[in-house]
């Protein structure tokens, strides 16, 4: 714009010299062109120069901005592709952790699987002796003195009960031989409670008699399962007639 209104100017002020020149003489008119003209036409000339480099830097200041701009947009589809990848990386990060939770989990899960696999618990013992037991006056504990198996060392042959090593499904069997001329009466006890019982009444004609029950029982650690001869009556112990066995079938 100012380039414009200097070459405004510049032509206007021509116009007036030309004006001025038809009234001078001839031969003043023609000095005065030698003298003036050429300064003029070197003024032209660079400001012919000055406006072409004005161009020119315009033109290159444009395509500068243009660069710019074009330069700000990839920059801001990379901060956009950036935080794009941000997000997929926390994304990846967070399934990553909730896998290795899952990973943990099924690792316990196979070790506790694995560590009931190898709890066994089995025992079988009988009562042992020469003659009966019983009858006593009150119910008794019956003490299976001889230990034919004992894997997991849960049954006490000194006070005749076991006690559950681990929680789980066990299995219980007490079987018995006694005379047919007294009673019998044993009974499965779980923490002082009675859960089955075998019974046999006394019969003249009966020589001798042969019983059992057996029961699964769900146990807590600790426990305590036994078998008690009722008052008043007896079983055999020799020849280990008289039995009282268990195993752990399922740990939970």
């Amino acid at each position: 714009m100012n380039f414009t209104i200097v070459l405004s100017m510049l032509l206007y002020c021509s116009l007036i010299l030309a004006q001025d020149d038809v009234n001078v003489p001839e031969t003043e008119r023609t000095n005065e062109t030698q003298s003036c003209f050429p300064d003029m036409c070197e003024f032209l000339k660079e400001f012919g120069a000055m406006t072409e480099k004005q161009r020119v830097m315009e033109t290159r200041l444009k395509n500068g901005e243009t660069r710019l701009k074009d330069a700000e947009t990839r920059l801001k589809d990379s901060e956009t592709r950036l935080k794009d990848s941000e997000t997929r990386l926390k994304d990846s990060e967070t399934r990553l952790k909730d896998s290795e939770t899952r990973l943990m989990d099924s690792e316990n899960q196979i070790l506790e699987l694995k560590s009931k696999e190898k709890t066994v618990v089995v025992f079988s013992a009988a009562a042992g002796g020469s003659g009966h037991i019983g009858p006593f006056n009150t119910d008794t504990t019956v003490v299976y003195k001889v230990v034919k198996t004992n894997i997991g060392n849960a049954y006490s042959q000194f006070t005749g009960t076991f006690a559950a090593p681990v929680p789980g499904i066990y299995y219980f069997t007490f079987f018995y031989h006694a005379g047919g001329s007294q009673r019998v009466s044993l009974t499965l006890i779980k923490n002082n409670e009675s859960v089955v019982t075998t019974y046999d009444h006394t019969t003249s004609h009966d020589g001798a008699d042969n019983g059992g029950n057996a029961v699964f029982l769900q146990l807590q650690q600790g426990d305590q399962v036994y078998v008690r001869l009722g008052a008043n009556t007896h079983v055999w112990g020799d020849n280990f007639i008289t039995t009282f066995s268990g195993f752990l079938v399922s740990q939970v």
